[in-house]
This record gives C-alpha cells, structure tokens and sequence, in this order.
C-alpha cells in the first residue's frame, strides 16, 4: 500500500522558515515515475495545491499564494519530496499533505494518495 509521511511541521513566527519532508513507499512504479506534489487545508477551508513538481524534478508548478516564496525539490534515490517555506505568513497557517499523483504529469496534477498530514501553525 502506498505511504506518505510527511514531517517537519510546526509553530513558526511570520517572517520564518520550514522545512517539510514526505517520505514515500509501496508504489507500483518507483518513486521516480511518479509527479509529486503538495497540498494544503487551511482550517474551515478547502483543499488548496499549492506545488507540485515533475518525476525527474525538472519542472515545478506553484500557485500564486506561495509562488517566490516555497520551494519544492525532490530527492529520486531517498524517495523524498520536500518543500522549503519561507517568509512565511499567518495565511499560510494549514495542515500540509504529501500528494502523490497518478502518473509523470505535474501539471495539473491528478492525486492519486496523500499523507496524513503535519500542521504548520503561523503565528507571532
């Protein structure tokens, strides 16, 4: 079965920085077959994707409200995904997801799994 564990999450102040990470297992395909990407639940919102990124890493996709501000980057040989957070902001307060999509097309991405989540909480 797939799993996606995402980690890295936290109470950081406006202005700061984090990392996430997404550990991923049990594709059919390896995991560099596979578009990734992430998505996020702000708390009585809607899902939002804000990144995604291509099998081999060399296309990336961000939506405007983290565009300048969040990398993501891959890591094919750990099985890794990973988004940078920088500048952050009290709007970018959600639950993040690892998202896995249904092939090697990022854009859009079709989600096929994502992870149980880690919390990222802005806030002076």
């Amino acid at each position: 079965a797939v799993q996606l564990v995402e980690s890295g999450g936290g109470l950081v102040q406006p202005g700061g920085s984090l990392r996430l990470s997404c550990v991923a297992s049990g594709f059919t395909f390896s995991f560099s077959s596979y578009a990734m990407g992430w998505v996020r639940q702000a708390p009585g919102q809607g899902l939002e994707w804000i990144s995604a990124i291509s099998s081999e890493g060399s296309n990336v996709y961000y939506a405007d409200s983290v565009k300048g501000r969040f990398t993501i980057s891959r890591d094919n040989a750990k099985s890794t995904l990973y988004l940078q957070l920088n500048s952050l902001k009290t709007e970018d307060t959600a639950m993040y997801y690892c998202a896995k999509g249904r092939d090697r097309n990022y854009n859009p991405l079709y989600v096929t799994d994502k992870g149980q989540g880690t919390q990222v909480t802005v806030s002076s």
